[in-house]
């Protein structure tokens, strides 16, 4: 069976991480085949959402330890292999939220470390309850600097902090309650609920959603003045697509919209 398992279904691509014997934990072919698969993605216009799975007992147990712990061997210490390592991660990340689709992210059992940030770097997130979150390798005097990134982004910041240094699991609850997931549904409701979010995003426009996307991380990243006039041009250039004008038509005639895409 492959590492990594896409399957689609209509214009919703199901990725399921499938190393269960490592926790699915990302090893140099774990990245190279999301990081394959999110290449692809990112030029598929008929995929609208895209829902990150695992198999086995957890979601995602961070990177492989035994493999670092090669990379180690090097003359150089590891220092090259380490930087590409992070390099490599670093650009899977960025890919979940460059997506011109929505991300929601499937979680169960565990998600630590660069699991965890990889559950933070998603658009959304639907975990099963009982569901454990953290970023743990501080108690191997490892500091998570990299899902750091994702998780400072996610959660208020003296919550990450205490994740950080403490080295502690959260729980579903306490996750919904910092915003780090959406919902947490029992185990056996996980894929209906998933399922469901996903069709719900796929529903909508497509173009409307994937300007929307860019513009939500990019006016983050801006002053508020200055995310107003940004935001402002994309909703003119919005404004300005044809099916947006069917949309707004079909809503006034109190009927369904014809889109073309």
């Amino acid at each position: 069976m492959p590492i990594l398992i896409r399957q689609d279904d209509g214009p919703i691509a199901r990725l399921t991480l499938n190393a269960p014997e490592k926790l699915n934990a990302l090893s140099d072919e774990m990245l190279a085949a999301l990081q394959s698969e999110f290449d692809a993605l990112r030029e598929n216009r008929n995929i609208r959402v895209v829902i990150l799975a695992g198999t086995g007992k957890a979601f995602c147990a961070g990177h492989d330890l035994k493999e670092m712990q090669q990379g180690r061997q090097a003359e150089d210490g590891g220092r090259a292999y380490f930087a590409d390592l992070f390099s490599r991660c670093a650009r899977v990340m960025t890919a979940i939220r460059d997506l011109p689709q929505p991300v929601i992210a499937r979680p169960h059992g565990i998600a630590t470390a660069a699991g965890c940030q990889m559950v933070a770097s998603c658009d959304m997130a639907v975990a099963a309850e009982g569901t454990r979150f953290g970023v743990n390798g501080v108690n191997i005097g490892l500091f998570c600097s990299t899902p750091m990134v994702a998780l400072s982004r996610n959660v208020p910041r003296k919550q990450a902090f205490e994740m950080l240094t403490t080295g502690a699991f959260i729980d579903t609850d306490r996750a919904l309650a910092v915003g780090l997931i959406n919902r947490a549904v029992p185990q056996d409701m996980l894929d209906t609920a998933t399922d469901e979010l996903a069709q719900t995003v796929a529903d909508k426009l497509g173009t409307a959603v994937k300007i929307g996307k860019q513009a939500f991380y990019k006016q983050l990243e801006m002053p508020v003045d200055e995310a107003y006039d940004y935001t402002g041009s994309v909703m003119v250039e919005n404004m300005l697509d044809r099916d947006t004008a069917e949309g707004i038509a079909a809503f006034i005639e109190k009927r369904a919209p014809g889109w073309t895409q």
